[in-house]
């Protein structure tokens, strides 16, 4: 099989593991968890990588395509080393969701679906995380969940970032 794009061998064997705990017939039941890995290494999904897992899982590119771009977890762009994804779902919404939206927005000096200038921090809006009596909730990078957000607990948080990226 000749891919498009060169993925690590850990990676590939990432993939071939997920794609493992199926029925070969039904290999494209791996389809998130192939995106996943190669997001993980690369950090997005370009066309190019949804094309090499659509390869890989022998399935249209077109179907590949339509997994990465309906869940928000998977980036179709390339997005700053940390992504915040903030809960704008109705729950979160009645607990200062917005407010904590707001205050990220102008502490950050962008928009949702935009990257600061510096390339740290990439601002998405998301739907509920299933933590809404914890909200408002945020995700940083898709794997840590932050509760309770309020402008002090963001701040916080937002210079523990610039922390952890200038010591990386």
């Amino acid at each position: 099989m000749t891919t498009t794009l060169q993925l690590s061998d850990k990676t590939l064997a990432d993939i071939a593991r997920n794609v493992a705990k199926y029925p070969p017939e039904q290999k494209q039941s791996a389809v998130m968890a192939a995106l996943i890995a190669a997001q993980t290494e690369l950090g997005w999904v370009s066309s190019d990588v949804i094309a090499t897992i659509a390869q890989i899982l022998e399935m249209p590119t077109i179907a590949v395509e339509e997994v990465a771009t309906f869940y928000n977890m998977y980036n179709t762009k390339k997005i700053g080393k940390y992504k915040l994804v903030i809960c704008t779902n109705l729950p979160c919404q009645l607990t200062h969701g917005e407010t904590a939206a707001n205050h990220l927005k102008e502490t950050l000096g962008i928009g949702f679906n935009q990257t600061t200038p510096c390339g740290t921090f990439t601002l998405k809006e998301g739907e509920c995380m299933g933590a809404c009596g914890d909200s408002p909730v945020m995700l940083v990078n898709d794997k840590r969940m932050c509760s309770f957000m309020s402008k002090e607990k963001i701040d916080s948080l937002l210079t523990e970032l610039r922390a952890e990226g200038k010591s990386a």
